[in-house]
């Protein structure tokens, strides 16, 4: 499967379909979402036992709170569920747990079980599980743009000072490594406002399959089309 035996550090994921395969099997939509909790929990698992170093999941955009009260409502039940539940299996899997977006402006509850998590995992050593919560790739670069005009303001930063890699630092997660592999399911062929300014050099893999549906076989084979990719970065192969 893998070439030169190379597997992506960082894989990032747009898990979509939830709601297309609840209507599918003439379910209500939130049957699709705690279904996609299910694949969450299998292929977390599956990248710890791989020892990817980090894996970030697009788990509620900015954008979804154009969704009904109601499905909002339950979502947020479900992702505090989720991160209850789950914290057995992040302490036996040695995954450390952490969050990027504006997750100030999520409700309380789910804010005070997601610090919960982060707290009891911070020492854990193995893969990085990164939550991209009331995420969006512009709204990050804005929030980073103006943490840098404050300091510019304050005198604490100097125009030549600003690069990329210092750019970096005023990102959600300044340590993040870029994601070497960015996967979507349910076939769509964008983006969605996810990590903009770090997957400028991902290798994008897309498949119609819905997010209920992935499973262990699928992720093979995304790492199995990555480690046959070259990767170049805008020059030439020696």
């Amino acid at each position: 499967m893998k070439k030169n035996g190379l597997l992506p550090e960082h894989i990032a994921i747009i898990m979509d379909g939830n709601g297309r395969w609840a209507r599918q099997k003439k379910l209500l939509r939130i049957k699709g979402h705690e279904a996609g909790a299910e694949a969450v929990r299998e292929i977390t698992r599956e990248c710890a036992k791989k020892d990817i170093k980090q894996l970030t999941l697009y788990a509620f955009s900015q954008e979804n709170w154009k969704r009904p009260k109601r499905e909002i409502n339950l979502l947020m039940k479900l992702l505090k569920d989720f991160l209850i539940g789950e914290r057995g299996e992040i302490r036996e899997n040695n995954i450390r747990l952490t969050a990027i977006g504006r997750v100030w402006e999520l409700p309380d509850f789910v804010q005070r079980e997601l610090s919960i998590s982060m707290e009891q995992s911070k020492m854990n050593t193995g893969m990085v599980l990164c939550l991209a919560l009331n995420y969006g790739g512009r709204s990050e670069i804005i929030d980073a743009t103006k943490k840098i005009a404050e300091e510019l303001k304050e005198g604490k930063l100097k125009l030549e000072e600003i690069t990329e890699e210092s750019f970096k630092k005023y990102l959600y997660m300044p340590d993040m490594s870029d994601p070497d592999l960015l996967i979507r399911t349910g076939g769509e062929m964008r983006v969605s406002n996810f990590l903009l300014w770090e997957i400028s050099y991902a290798e994008l893999w897309v498949t119609d399959t819905y997010w209920p549906d992935f499973r262990k076989s699928h992720l093979e084979d995304a790492l199995a089309e990555y480690a046959n990719r070259e990767r170049r970065y805008g020059g030439l192969k020696e």
